[in-house]
């Protein structure tokens, strides 16, 4: 059987969660909110599976035939809501999967649950449409909507579900699980928190990468060699990057950690604060180079470019303003 994952941080939504099924106050719809890799999916489950437990506590017990269904996810009362087109969840999947579904009484558990995962997806019309189902639900159903930050559902539907911030986990509690739970190496852990900024899952993902030193040397690469090639071929080079392994925000997510270490060491001369040390040389050779406000509009520069990316602004442009900002400053 399978192990569940442990939750790290979000002490006071496990807390609101466990009360609320230790003392039989489930509310019929809730809103989790927080960004992706944040651990809104882990604890839709595990608070789906209490819900359903045999021994009614206020975690899941692991043991019991409910448990063990719900965590090879073929609990029939535990309802994954699933979605064909990748960026819009319609009408029709809220109709099929949940509302002509919800009239059906549990099979097995006290509870009929459904998760609705990225439900910022939801058309307009879909959240119209499961508005009356959580305005008037049936006694046994609970609705969980699973949203990435500042994602806004029709304030009909926020207004009549309790909602749960997942606020960024303390970098101390991921390292220590890092280096503990997944044995990484005491640096790469280091990196990986300073990367991640609060996120469990990034932090996983980026500390057990393989290829992890690989990537880390190839974008460096670009912004050492930057003072030798053309803009455009520094556009070239990263997009190759980006469509290789990893994504472009996890480049551009070092290159932020990078420049706030140049800062850093331009504002203390400190190596030990630094988190990519051993780039020491190269660290300093830009700090002497580069003016306190010429960092800071690298940094900021690399936070609109990420920002300018996810509204899908052309690739090719965001790139090139980010590197001529970078050289020139």
């Amino acid at each position: 059987m399978q192990e569940v994952e442990k939750v790290l941080g979000h002490e006071e939504v496990v807390k609101h969660l466990k009360n609320a099924a230790a003392m039989d106050k489930v509310s019929h719809s809730y809103i989790f909110a927080g960004e992706k890799g944040s651990g809104k999916k882990l604890l839709a489950k595990l608070f789906a599976m209490t819900l359903q437990c045999e021994k009614h506590g206020d975690e899941p017990c692991l043991q019991c035939s409910s448990c063990k269904k719900a965590m090879n996810r073929n609990h029939p009362d535990i309802i994954y809501i699933s979605h064909e087109k990748p960026n819009s969840i319609g009408i029709e999947d809220i109709r099929e999967q949940l509302i002509s579904d919800v009239s059906i009484k549990p099979y097995t558990g006290p509870y009929k649950i459904y998760i609705v995962d990225e439900a910022e997806k939801m058309t307009v019309q879909a959240q119209n449409a499961l508005l009356k189902t959580i305005e008037e639900p049936p006694a046994y159903a609970v609705i969980l909507l699973l949203v990435n930050n500042g994602s806004t559902l029709l304030p009909t539907i926020a207004s009549r579900c309790v909602t749960l911030n997942f606020k960024p986990v303390r970098d101390e509690v991921i390292k220590k699980y890092l280096m503990e739970e997944l044995h990484v190496p005491d640096y790469q852990a280091e990196v990986s928190v300073a990367f991640a900024q609060g996120n469990v899952g990034k932090a996983k993902q980026i500390a057990t990468a393989e290829d992890f030193t690989e990537m880390m040397d190839a974008a460096f690469r670009i912004l050492k060699r930057g003072q030798d090639m053309e803009v455009y071929e520094m556009v070239d080079a990263i997009k190759l990057l980006s469509e290789q392994k990893h994504t472009i925000y996890e480049y551009l997510d070092l290159y932020l950690v990078w420049f706030r270490d140049v800062l850093m060491f331009k504002a203390t001369r400190q190596i030990d604060g630094l988190v990519f040390r051993q780039e020491y040389n190269d660290i300093k050779s830009r700090a002497d180079r580069s003016s306190y406000e010429g960092l800071e509009k690298i940094i900021r520069a690399i936070e609109t470019a990420k920002a300018r990316l996810q509204a899908n602004v052309n690739f090719d442009l965001t790139m090139e303003l980010l590197f001529l900002t970078i050289r020139e400053n």
